[in-house]
This record gives C-alpha cells, structure tokens and sequence, in this order.
C-alpha cells in the first residue's frame, strides 16, 4: 500500500519533495531518492532545485526571484543542503555570520510554501558532507576545517533554533572517505545520500 504523508497531501496526488541546494544536490540524489521511494511503494514526485556550483547567498537570491514559481510546486517536504561553496576560498567566500544571515533568510523564504492543502510544508536542513583537504582549489585545507568547525555547527544551530529535523550528511561521509573522492560524492555516494535523506522522512510519514 503506497504511502502518504499524514498532515500535508492528499491521496490523489502523492507526495511532492523538494529538493533545494547545491551542485551536490543538483547531480544526482534527487534521483535515487525517487527510485527509493517507488521502491519501498511510496507514491510521491521528487523536485531537483539543486543549483550548479550556489553558495548560500545566491541561492537565497534564485528563492528571492524564483520563490513564487516553487511556491506554486506545492511540496509537502524541502530537504535543503547548503554550505559547500561558502568554504571555497574564491569569489564565492562567505564567513560564517554572513553563511547563518543567508541560510535564516532561506529558511524563512521556503517557510512560507505551504502544500495543496494549505498547510505549511516540512522542512528537513542537512549539513555538509566533508570536503577532503586534498581538493584542489577552488578548496582549500581551510576549506575543509571551515565545514567542521564553523559550517556545520551553524546549520545545527540553525536547525536547534528552528525546531527544524535535522539530517546528518557530515557524519555519513566521515565514516565512508571512499564515497566521497572530492567534492562531489562517488556514485555509491549519492546513492548513500538519497537513502539518509530517506531514514529521515520515512518517520514523518504514515501509511
């Protein structure tokens, strides 16, 4: 029996996720999360609005110019990832207040969509896989410090401040280098990141 989420769709039409972030997002595991969710008979659409090569900040201007046109996705959940670019040591730079200003605008933007019924969409925020020290630039060693010592203790602030589920990406790839040979997760990867996305939805959902 398909699956639906008890407080936001309805029957007819499934489930829509949303997926917000990055070039790690845009790739490849909105895709594999979809597959997962056939699989286990969840009836639902998965959204790719990952965005190439975004750090927070431009992100939260593409939701600034672009926010009415998703609003009208109805999603019933937003998995949101974002912060591997604010690390990159070129134009793309942020400093960490700067990267919380972004995300809470972000957080704020995407909390006004609500789904079919009106009611206010979930929102999931995950932090940031590492970035390997031996990334050539536009990364850096410091890069990689930046995503455990600022990044993501941001995005769990965020999320603790918020009351807003939060979905632990740094530690699936801590413990799994091999996934994750740069920036980018290996195809496995990914694969691993649609499955951790998916543990933290399925409680969220009634059958």
């Amino acid at each position: 029996m398909p699956f639906f989420i008890s407080f936001c769709s309805s029957p007819p039409r499934g489930l829509i996720v949303l997926c917000a972030g990055d070039s790690i997002t845009a790739e490849a595991y909105p895709h594999f999360l979809q597959r997962l969710l056939n699989q286990e008979g969840i009836r639902a659409k998965v959204l790719n609005f990952g965005r190439n090569g975004y750090a927070s900040g431009e992100y939260r201007r593409f939701l600034e110019e672009n926010g009415e046109r998703l609003k009208k996705k109805r999603p019933d959940f937003i998995l949101l990832q974002l912060g591997t670019n604010d690390v990159r040591v070129d134009g793309d730079h942020a400093d960490t207040d700067a990267f919380a200003a972004n995300m809470k605008a972000i957080l704020a933007m995407l909390g006004s969509f609500t789904d079919k019924t009106g009611r206010p969409c979930r929102i999931l925020v995950a932090t940031i896989p590492p970035v390997p020290e031996n990334t050539p630039l536009p990364f850096s060693p410091e890069s990689s410090r930046r995503v455990t010592e600022e990044i993501n203790p941001a995005i769990r602030a965020l999320a603790a401040e918020t009351g807003i589920p939060l979905v632990d990406n740094h530690a699936l790839f801590a413990g799994r280098p091999d996934l994750l040979p740069g920036v980018h997760p290996a195809r496995d990867g990914y694969r691993l990141l649609a499955a951790n996305w998916l543990a933290a939805l399925r409680p969220l959902l009634k059958r």
